[in-house]
């Protein structure tokens, strides 16, 4: 269905902390108009829920699999989960 809004949770590893990940993603999440937050883990990785129109969605994965310039991205673990409605895109505190 065109327009359908999805729910996506994704851990990214790599050398994604220190790097201006959750800054980047935010500010990329705001320009292509999807929902959510980021946040860093404590072993090393960046966590995001993000909700969006599938295409939307597709666009911030691709941003997400190279990151801010001085990012190197391994690996995405992508899910696929309930919508929880958000109303913005957030920088969260570490977890």
């Amino acid at each position: 269905m065109e327009g359908e809004i999805k729910h996506l949770s994704i851990r990214i590893t790599g050398r994604v902390q220190g790097v201006f990940f959750r800054a980047s993603a935010k500010g990329q999440a705001d320009q292509m108009g999807v929902k959510g937050f980021v946040r860093n883990e404590l072993n090393g990785e960046v966590y995001i829920e993000v909700e969006g129109e599938e295409d939307k969605l597709k666009r911030f994965l691709a941003w997400c699999r190279r990151g801010p310039g001085t990012a190197c991205v391994e690996n995405l673990d992508i899910h696929e989960d309930e919508l929880k409605n958000f109303v913005s895109f957030e920088v969260k505190r570490d977890n």
